[in-house]
């Protein structure tokens, strides 16, 4: 329940983010075209016309939360990123390389509802031109990101990229969104869920990036 003694811009956004996150679980479980309205408000804990007093549709609401977890998720590998840097591990030999990707991109998606979230984004910004360019521009301002941090390792340790670090970071992105992807599927806990993605990009390292010789 919201608080009634609230000013009515704080009721108002905390009425939006709780519906906004019981949709998210919603669209997890079931999809966009299975999730009512009626399931998200009863959800929620808030009538029909809280909702349209907030959304003028169910799928205004889905791109809002397509919306959300994009910035979220940038917002996440950006204070990791910067995080890492300040610790100094962005000065990390090779050996720790397999472990500095994992580390960046484990916070973008937490948890199997995240995962079953961003499949049902992907699946939906396949059917909307307005999702889809959406998607691509965050997909790509999530690669630039990537491409930066490998750019970075790889200088400071005077290291040889096989392909341009675009190109990489596209690599590792697509085998690690693809393997996460899998392991859910297979019903495994997070813990699996993060080792099967954390070996599939230790792999790839190998595969893209070598020492230079001694």
């Amino acid at each position: 329940m919201t608080d009634p003694a609230a000013p009515p811009s704080r009721r108002r956004e905390t009425t939006r983010a709780k519906l906004l996150d019981a949709a998210a679980q919603l669209f997890a479980e079931v999809g966009l075209d299975a999730a009512s309205v009626e399931a998200i408000c009863e959800r929620a804990g808030f009538t029909r016309g809280a909702f349209y007093s907030n959304f003028a549709s169910k799928d205004e609401l889905f791109l809002e939360l397509a919306g959300q977890v994009a910035t979220a998720r940038m917002e996440a590998v950006r204070a990791r990123i910067a995080e890492l840097e300040c610790e100094g591990a962005l000065g990390a030999q090779i050996t720790d390389l397999a472990a500095i990707i994992p580390l960046v991109l484990d916070v973008s998606v937490a948890d199997h509802v995240g995962v079953m979230l961003m499949s049902e984004i992907r699946i939906n910004a396949l059917r909307s031109p307005e999702l889809a360019a959406a998607y691509l521009a965050q997909d790509a301002e999530m690669r630039t990101s990537v491409a930066q941090l490998i750019t970075e390792i790889v200088e400071s340790n005077q290291l040889v990229l096989r392909v341009e670090a675009a190109d990489a970071a596209r690599l590792m992105l697509t085998a690690w969104e693809g393997e996460s992807v899998r392991a859910t599927m297979a019903g495994l806990a997070y813990e699996e869920v993060a080792q099967r993605t954390n070996d599939v990009l230790a792999l790839m390292i190998r595969l893209i990036i070598e020492a230079p010789r001694r």
